[in-house]
């Protein structure tokens, strides 16, 4: 099956070595391009495509606030931010972003990154977690919300703190002496229990419940 791509940049040079790259995967094609948010927006209405890559600095609308609207209109679509350092990674993933690239990294890179977000997984360069454990520093620690996770059973608690800690579903069968099959099992019973889109969600629902922090 084919990835249909939309690229959502201000800046057509980056759109087109975009393009070039992703021309180069027999399993991905660019559907559209958008340099504004309200086109990336529109594009997604009329193409529906399986992937968005998103600048968050565009005129008018920006990508956080497309992001939002595009997740919530179209939630088979996935959106990956690109990002710099001053970006506001926090709003993107409480848009609904599933993937954070920095702008600088190579292009090939960012062709993975397409495939890793299609296949429903989620995906965060180190140098962006960095920033947004630093970003979780500076806010005031969460409050608890134990009401949004009553219908969570403690061995899934434990898996959704070490999953806000980053651990992979392999790290996290180790550390509970469980299966990665298991631990898979109760990641997706977390996914659909707290309405999480990925991973990533996850990881915001472990900080809002007060499981995890960054002095943790």
């Amino acid at each position: 099956m084919t990835i249909r791509v939309v690229l959502a940049d201000d800046q057509p040079l980056i759109r087109a070595g975009l393009r070039m790259v992703i021309d180069t995967a027999p399993d991905v094609e660019v559907a559209g391009e958008a340099g504004t948010g309200a086109q990336a927006v529109q594009l997604t209405r009329q193409l529906h495509p399986d992937v968005v890559v998103m600048d968050i600095r565009m005129p008018g609308m920006d990508g956080i606030e497309a992001t939002q609207t595009i997740t919530a209109e179209s939630p088979n679509t996935r959106v990956i931010m690109l990002t710099t350092f001053d970006d506001d990674v926090y709003a993107s993933l409480r848009a609904g972003a599933s993937g954070f690239l920095v702008k600088d990294m190579a292009l090939e890179d960012i062709l993975s990154a397409v495939h890793v977000v299609a296949a429903g997984d989620a995906l965060i360069a180190p140098s962006v977690t960095r920033r947004l454990i630093e970003d979780f520093t500076r806010r005031p620690a969460p409050a608890p919300q134990p009401r949004r996770l009553t219908s969570v059973t403690g061995r899934e608690h434990e898996v959704l703190t070490l999953v806000g800690s980053g651990l992979s579903n392999a790290e996290i069968a180790t550390r509970l002496h469980i299966s990665p099959g298991t631990a898979k099992v109760h990641v997706a019973s977390l996914l659909t229990k707290l309405g999480a889109r990925d991973r990533v969600q996850l990881v915001i629902a472990a900080y809002d419940a007060g499981l995890v922090s960054p002095s943790r």
